[in-house]
């Protein structure tokens, strides 16, 4: 409870009645199983396990003996402003979903041959909406002054009058279509360079990616993808002979600069063309002159961004319901001059919801993509997961497998489950915080330990 000291006297309190209750070793059980979800779903129900032939009750489980009769499990959020914990699994499930698509996993139907595959990984830029305060090579901004990774002016407007904040919040509103399009320029661009048509393309090459959308401190998204160049039915089979990893670095810079998306002219504001960037940035995956771009550091790079929103910029993380919202949260200036366009653009464009992705500066995109072939589903992922678990509860319980077909006693479960609430009251959600880490560093010096098994070849 030492660690304890400085809370404020209401989550003290809180934290000794949670901590004294008789309950209590049962509830942090119940945590450390949602890896210290920081706002678990609560559910009432029950669940009875029945042996097929006889009817008996094999086994049956109730809330009612649970603290508070309600079971907690992890909410699943990806925002690690919302939950850290669920985050990092959603990070991890990204950088092996990524990693698959990269190095192959034969675990993942993805066979270690695609490592053979021409791969890239490449990063596209939203275009300037006007100079903003920023650390060019130089070391000195525009404004004279040299900034530090951590000075809040970083990506601010160097002059919010001329900034031109529609554009932004519209540029990112309209992500979605841009990345839509550099898709289908970009196959174009393969079948030009390879001399074939595109329906000669559809039936000898098939192009993957996965991707993961951050946004940059002034506010623009961009995204980072990996490309990989397959045979016609995907990772199973060899890409053509004319795939090269020159040809699609050229294709991707070209596809990128051909994409337009015209917005129309509305009330006061004017028409206008969005496109890319021109900060097209394409490496080969496993070197690039002086530094090699590990596969792992790809997949690490990429997962560590699916986690993230635009809290870097510091709005808010959740909807803003109606624009006096505003005058509550703790904005900067240039954030909040992002969402206010958003609004001001809304009754122009009411078919872009610009107003119900304020908190997103216009983005309405998903965070993170990926092409059927690329690689396994994220869905895939947790169900083995979920599928590992329940074989231990099984284990445990001395259950046989319901999916062994030569067992003769194949069961019947029959389960209710109501919603019944979320979160957890102030002491429970330091506790929480602090299995939460507890857990975090277990992990972390596992890894550690592995890494350095790996490397003297014992794993």
């Amino acid at each position: 409870m030492a660690a304890a000291v400085g809370t404020d006297p209401l989550t003290l309190a809180d934290l000794l009645r949670v901590a004294s209750d008789p309950d209590f070793d049962r509830w942090r059980d119940q945590v450390r199983r949602t890896g210290g979800c920081s706002d678990p779903i609560h559910l009432s129900g029950q669940t009875v396990t029945r042996d097929r032939r006889t009817g008996d009750i094999l086994y049956a489980y109730s809330t009612a003996a649970e603290p508070g009769g309600r079971l907690r499990i992890a909410c699943g959020n990806r925002r690690a402003s919302r939950c850290p914990s669920c985050a990092w699994t959603y990070a991890g499930d990204t950088y092996h979903l990524i990693r698959a698509g990269i190095t192959g996993d034969e675990t993942k139907d993805v066979p270690v041959t695609v490592r053979e595959h021409p791969r890239v990984f490449a990063t596209l830029t939203a275009p300037s909406f006007g100079p903003v305060h920023n650390r060019p090579a130089s070391g000195r901004c525009r404004c004279t002054a040299t900034h530090q990774d951590t000075d809040p002016l970083l990506g601010t407007a160097l002059d919010p009058d001329r900034y031109d904040y529609a554009g932004a919040v519209l540029w990112n509103n309209y992500a979605g279509q841009l990345w839509q399009r550099f898709t289908i320029y970009l196959r174009r661009e393969i079948a030009a360079r390879a001399g074939v048509t595109q329906k000669a393309l559809k039936e000898s090459c098939r192009v993957s990616f996965g991707k993961v959308a951050e946004f940059q401190k002034r506010g623009a998204v961009h995204f980072h993808t990996v490309v990989r160049l397959d045979g016609p039915d995907g990772p199973d089979t060899p890409p053509p002979w004319w795939a090269s990893v020159g040809l699609l670095h050229d294709a991707i810079r070209a596809a990128a600069g051909r994409v337009a998306v015209t917005v129309p002219a509305s009330g006061d504001f004017p028409a206008r063309t969005l496109g890319w960037g021109v900060q097209v940035d394409v490496q080969t995956i496993g070197g690039l002159g002086h530094e090699e771009l590990t596969e792992q550091a790809v997949a690490s790079y990429v997962a560590k961004y699916a986690t993230k929103a635009a809290e870097t910029t510091g709005t808010a993380d959740r909807r803003i319901g109606e624009f006096a919202e505003l005058d509550k949260l703790h904005l900067p200036a240039h954030t909040r001059r992002l969402i206010e366009a958003c609004w001001a653009l809304d009754d122009a464009y009411p078919d872009r919801l610009l107003a119900h992705w304020s908190h997103m500066l216009g983005f309405r995109g998903h965070f993170s993509t990926k092409s059927r072939a690329y690689s396994t589903t994220l869905g895939a992922l947790r169900q083995v997961r979920a599928d590992y678990r329940a074989a231990q509860e099984r284990r445990e319980r001395g259950l046989p497998d319901p999916d062994d077909a030569s067992s003769e006693d194949s069961t019947l479960v029959l389960a209710h489950w109501t919603y019944a609430g979320h979160g957890h009251t102030p002491g429970e959600s330091w506790l929480a915080a602090t299995i939460a880490r507890a857990l975090k560093e277990d992990r972390e010096l596992a890894r550690e330990i592995r890494a350095e098994l790996d490397a003297e070849g014992e794993w």
